[in-house]
């Protein structure tokens, strides 16, 4: 897709899909048409639930359950039915939500009995007319005879997905604005959902919905197929109500707590926590490859990585080894990675990487998302393309070798170099024509050291109970400056991996930034 305006860019892109075709373009154009209408009046606020909803312990919410036996189109020969979401604790504001049949959309009303409840007391002062928080499809990804739980939206734009063989983990959002400036976070809403009615045969569901927040309004349709990858096809018309500093195209949120390359935090018995341990950039101009292992840091970084039609970046989760975080409850090993593909050319524009600390596991505090270079103002329609993919660390089919562990040390003691001030770097890498050399092939590394610092040298060797290649780099950060480098392996002046790169920030020492 295009980002310009363009008249019949909506009734092309519905026809992707085939089935509904008159309801889904009827119903697109009336999404489009409600947000462009809403841009040009000033921002009203959803309207909250009632405050003891709010004030709910964890508990407490958690025991309001929905019955599966209420799902929508449970008495019908579709595969997909709907579980739909209360409105309490963490989600402070009903959505509407519309069903979609042939031509006709009728408004879904909230009924309490759809739900037990932990206490009768609570019972009794939920409102008969609360609403929906969002809504959770299901679909026999397991056997014929199971509903499995793959996509859930539910609050502010957030939603997550899983494949056939993955838990929840990762979330992905309708749109980021101003996520890590000073000044703070704006959170988008979807306030208003249109569900179309599935078909006995369906593989693929489609819905809309309306995004809503002081900067913005939008109309998104997404399109989502379930399987051993699940893809979610979403296409976006964005109206802008005022000037953005900064929007974020396609935002990923995840968890890194501590990995193989941080510290183990104190009192720790698990060798490794995170929802995911890397970003990975698909760049259209260069073709380039480029992985960045992520951090806990210190304190807030941002990374902004130039890109021109990029062609895909991604959370991912690559390291699936249930020993390396040996949690039989949270299960890391089977945390999904997300991996976004634009349509058409984007243009010029940044992934950028935002990391937060985080004392523990319970907050997510990584976040990317895409850039546009250019300026983002009213009376502008911005429209954007994408399909979200959930599965393994295979989905974004990457050609080239692969950096799958990163190890950081002292650079001043044994195994380290010796060398004061200095840090030691280890990079394993496997994958793609690296697989196919002998041991003694003669691989060499590209390492650069960038924001002044030095690398005193750097080796590759291949490591046999591995079956890997190995680059160690012992570098040396400039004076009060983060340790930046880029390295990749190459054969005969062919580059046959990907592009590592890494930073540590410099506020904390010869390891700075990461967790102690």
């Amino acid at each position: 897709m295009k980002l310009v305006t363009t008249p019949g860019l909506g009734v092309a892109l519905l026809l992707l899909v085939p089935f509904n075709l008159a309801a889904q373009e009827s119903v697109r154009d009336k999404v489009i048409a409600k947000a462009e209408t809403l841009a040009a009046q000033p921002y009203k606020a959803p309207p909250a639930i009632p405050r003891f909803m709010r004030e709910l312990s964890y508990d407490q919410y958690q025991g309001i359950r929905f019955k599966p036996e209420s799902s929508l189109w449970q008495d019908t020969e579709s595969d997909f039915k709907v579980m739909l979401v209360p409105p309490g604790l963490f989600y402070t504001h009903p959505v509407a939500i519309n069903i979609v049949e042939d031509d006709a959309i009728e408004p879904l009303a909230f009924n309490k009995s759809k739900f037990t409840y932990p206490t009768s007391e609570v019972e009794q002062q939920v409102p008969a007319d609360l609403g929906y928080a969002g809504f959770k499809l299901t679909f026999p990804l397991k056997g014929e005879d199971i509903q499995n739980q793959f996509l859930v939206f539910a609050g502010a734009s957030y939603y997550r997905a899983v494949s056939r063989d993955t838990n929840f983990g990762i979330s992905g959002r309708g749109l980021a604005l101003d996520t890590g400036l000073s000044g703070g976070e704006e959170f988008p809403a979807f306030t208003e959902y249109w569900l179309e009615t599935p078909q006995a045969g369906d593989t693929s569901f489609s819905f809309h919905a309306l995004l809503d927040t002081r900067s913005m309004t939008g109309a998104y349709r997404f399109t989502v197929t379930p399987g051993d990858k699940t893809e979610l096809k979403v296409e976006s018309v964005l109206f802008p109500r005022q000037d953005v500093r900064q929007m974020g195209v396609a935002p990923l949120t995840s968890m890194f707590y501590y990995g193989q390359n941080t510290y183990k935090p104190q009192g720790e018995w698990r060798p490794e926590v995170h929802d995911s341990d890397g970003l990975l950039i698909h760049n259209g101009s260069s073709g380039e490859w480029l992985w960045r292992p992520l951090l806990n840091p210190k304190s807030l970084t941002m990374d902004y990585f130039a890109t021109e039609n990029v062609r895909g970046f991604g959370l991912m989760q690559r390291d699936d080894d249930f020993t390396h975080y040996m949690d039989k409850e949270a299960r890391y090993d089977t945390r999904p990675s997300a991996w976004i593909e634009p349509e058409g050319d984007w243009g010029k524009g940044s992934v950028v990487l935002v990391q937060l600390p985080t004392p523990d596991e319970t907050n997510d505090n990584i976040v990317a998302f895409w850039r546009p270079d250019r300026a983002v103002t009213p009376g502008e329609p911005q429209y954007f393309s994408y399909t979200a993919i959930f599965g393994d660390q295979h989905i974004a089919g990457e050609p080239l070798g692969r950096s799958v562990d990163t190890y950081v040390g002292d650079g001043n003691r044994v195994g380290g170099g010796y060398e004061e001030g200095a840090i030691r770097v280890i990079v394993d890498f496997t994958g793609g024509e690296l697989d196919d050399l002998a041991p003694d092939a003669p691989v060499v590394g590209s390492v650069t050291g960038l924001e002044g610092g030095e690398v005193l040298g750097h080796f590759v060797e291949y490591i046999e109970p591995l079956k890997r290649w190995r680059l160690s780099v012992l570098a040396r950060p400039a004076a009060g400056k983060p340790l930046a480098l880029r390295g990749y392996l190459q054969h005969e002046d062919t580059p046959l991996t990907e592009t590592w790169t890494y930073q540590l920030p410099s506020n904390t020492g010869v390891l700075g930034g990461l967790q102690d």
